[in-house]
């Protein structure tokens, strides 16, 4: 259901508040050009009486250099209402931008589920864009136009009460389609911006995937399936522009057809020698300036209601809740951090998946500097643990605790400034080396940052970069291998020097000798850290604390490797088919 007009635009008078400087030094410039402008037709009234009928030469200079003096009146304020006009339309687009980007940015992770990265980069580009036109040029047009019907209407009036009547007549004929229509442009605007979206989501997935949509051979169908949401699009779009076509042909007939009556009307007056030639040649002027306001302003509202379902749009994404908040008073971790981790009757379960618990009546203590592994078939619920302690998630039943306070009586940015992850599928970034591994501590210093990928074991394939440290990586890094993404992903993690460590087999994607130089890197970086460690690979985790057995989300069985062998049916089993696999594929 769309909102109101007037609730969007108290919402939007919020971004324009700050400015009440520049906008009253645009509407100053805005009323000074309108009313110079209905001068001039005066001075045209002048120049026809005096001038040209009563053919006096002084009467005639003296109103062509008043003339002139207007027009560079005229011209000096056009700047001013054009400069700060556009300025405030660019100021208050940043504005917008940076609110709804600071604001989803902090959002929880589940809203991301249910919404396209890709449509909510076009709200923020695509849509903004249209509403700084707005700001910056057709609310000026608009206003500017009003005031040219308003001014224009009371000189009307002035000049001969009985042809304005007939303008007067003409008005709710105007008005009404006006508003009839601009109802329905907002109502498909709002679904043309929507299917504009999804092209560009579209395109933005198949682009980022484009190694998989060309190994599938898929390009002809991902084509096809383009070509569909354009013409949706272009469909929505078409019946948008049908709305304004019809409303302008509307108002342009029913005000030119007042015009043409008020000029016979005009006309017969002058025949008859009740009205002079100049004022007749400033009502049709006064007129043609009102009948073009109102074109303008029936064109303008189109782009008003556009703009409208744009701001809606916008405004959704500003006002979605964030359900991962920082408690009014956060507790802060007393002392010296230790880094006791517990989970206690923890259950779970995704938005999207409400029936299906990830995890279920978990519970699960791991001591400071204990390092436990979450071994597991898919879907067992092991990366939705790490979710929990990272906080992207609340669990609907349970409480998980860090040195003894619930972490949702913590700031979730305090909670995550002593945790680092390292997932088996590592995010990079745009960006080079140097932003990839700072990204774990953005104050670094150079030698830091050297140090933790020497710690890493990346110093080496980072030096052979064309540029080292310095080499732009490209978009989600498309320009290292599996391996030197993860690796620098350590980097990132050491260069943290967090309390609590979290690894999804970070060592999955290198090849035997890396991945023997980063298990050394990453067992030194674990002492005296309190480390949870996701295992694919049995092999990767026979020497920590403790294995902790997880199976469709709940906690069947912990304990050491061997105590598990002969306990635990699950492990036994997953150990029996990974070390078997690997004495055949040895022999």
């Amino acid at each position: 259901m769309p909102e109101s007009s007037t609730s969007l635009l108290v919402k939007a008078s919020s971004f324009l508040k700050p400015y009440t400087k520049q906008i009253i030094i645009a509407s100053i410039a805005l009323v000074f050009t309108a009313a110079l402008t209905l001068g001039l037709v005066q001075y045209v009234r002048i120049i026809v009486d005096r001038g040209f009928v009563e053919g006096s030469t002084e009467s005639l200079n003296t109103a062509i250099l008043g003339f002139l003096v207007v027009a560079l009146l005229q011209a000096v304020g056009t700047f001013a209402r054009f400069y700060w006009v556009s300025w405030l339309g660019e100021r208050v687009t940043a504005d917008i931008r940076k609110a709804v980007y600071s604001h989803i940015i902090d959002l929880h992770p589940g809203y991301f589920e249910d919404n396209l990265s890709g449509e909510i980069q076009s709200r923020i580009t695509t849509d903004t864009t249209l509403i700084q036109s707005v700001i910056g040029s057709s609310a000026s047009i608009a206003l500017r136009n009003l005031l040219m019907m308003i001014g224009g209407t009371i000189f009307l009036f002035i000049t001969n009460p009985k042809l304005t009547s007939v303008v007067m007549i003409c008005i709710p004929l105007v008005i009404g389609p006006i508003l009839f229509f601009g109802r329905k442009v907002r109502v498909l605007s709002r679904s043309s911006q929507d299917e504009i979206a999804n092209v560009g989501a579209y395109v933005g997935e198949s682009i980022q995937q484009i190694k998989t949509v060309q190994a599938y051979n898929h390009q002809a169908h991902d084509d096809k399936k383009f070509s569909d949401h354009v013409e949706t699009a272009f469909d929505v779009a078409l019946r948008r522009i049908m709305m304004r076509s019809f409303l302008i042909t509307i108002v342009i007939t029913l005000v030119f057809g007042a015009l043409a009556a008020m000029i016979w009307v005009g006309g017969q007056d002058v025949i008859n020698g009740t009205m002079s030639a100049g004022e007749l040649t400033a009502f049709v002027a006064y007129a043609v300036l009102v009948a073009s306001a109102v074109g303008a302003i029936s064109q303008v509202i189109s782009e008003l209601q556009r703009a409208a379902g744009a701001m809606e749009r916008l405004m959704e994404l500003l006002e979605a809740k964030n359900e991962i908040m920082a408690p009014e008073k956060p507790r802060q971790l007393n002392g010296e951090f230790k880094g006791l981790l517990a989970l206690e009757a923890v259950t779970f379960s995704y938005p999207s998946r409400p029936e299906t618990p990830a995890l279920d009546n978990v519970t699960l203590r791991i001591q400071p500097g204990e390092s436990v592994a979450l071994v597991g078939p898919s879907g067992a619920g092991k990366s939705t643990l790490f979710d929990l302690v990272l906080r992207f998630y609340d669990p609907q039943a349970g409480s998980l605790a860090l040195d003894g306070i619930d972490i949702r009586e913590l700031d979730p940015q305090d909670l995550r400034s002593h945790i680092a992850i390292v997932s088996q599928q590592p995010t990079m970034f745009t960006g080079n080396v140097w932003d990839n591994i700072r990204y774990g501590r953005p104050d670094a210093s150079d030698d830091e940052v050297r140090e933790a990928a020497e710690s890493a074991f990346a110093s080496e394939f980072i030096e052979k970069l064309p540029e080292g440290f310095d080499s732009y990586l490209g978009e989600s890094g498309i320009r290292l291998s599996g391996g030197q993404k993860q690796r620098i992903a350590i980097a990132r993690a050491i260069l943290k020097d967090p309390e609590i460590l979290l690894l999804d087999e970070a060592t999955s994607a290198l090849d035997a000798e890396s991945e023997r130089k980063v298990q050394m890197a990453l067992e030194k970086l674990m002492v005296n850290r309190t480390s949870l460690v996701i295992a694919h690979r049995l092999a990767t985790v026979m020497n920590v604390s403790r294995i902790a057995v997880l199976d469709s989300g709940k906690l069947i069985a912990q304990g050491s490797h061997k105590e598990l062998l002969l306990e635990s049916e699950l492990y036994a089993n997953l150990a029996k088919l990974q070390f078997s696999a690997n004495s055949d594929h040895a022999s």
